[in-house]
């Protein structure tokens, strides 16, 4: 059964080793570790002691909220975690005025089933940052 916690007290750098799978440069683990430790609001998803998922938001603590990662691994991907990472955090977010995502193209029905509206958005990613 999946476990569900808002804090990574119990978390470890080695606990997001598979993480990122299909990025062109994967980010350092203890880069991984400390995205999720700046960030406002964290959800991880535990399947025993294995960390198989989570998703973080960032915000303003004002009215804006941005969501920059919802992972989970492969295998576990169709069993409904990344649903209910998304539905906690947007609870969590819900006295924000606009919460905010980007995703692949290929991403954008999945969000939409889950409340977004597509939009047009602009990136610049800088890889050697990674």
């Amino acid at each position: 059964m999946t476990e569900y916690k808002n804090e990574i007290t119990e978390l470890t750098e080695e606990d997001l080793a598979e993480f990122f799978e299909g990025w062109k440069k994967k980010p350092s683990t203890a880069k991984r570790f400390n995205l999720l430790k700046n960030s406002d609001f964290v959800i991880v998803a535990y399947e025993g002691n294995r960390v198989v998922g989570f998703i973080n938001a960032v915000t303003d603590k004002t009215l804006s909220a941005y969501i920059p990662l919802l992972e989970v691994l492969p295998e576990y991907r169709k069993k409904g975690i990344g649903n209910e990472l998304v539905k906690r955090m947007l609870e969590q977010l819900k006295d924000y005025y606009m919460i905010d995502l980007c995703c692949d193209t290929s991403l954008a029905p999945y969000y939409k089933k889950l409340g977004f509206t597509e939009v047009t958005g602009m990136i610049i990613r800088n890889y050697d940052n990674i």
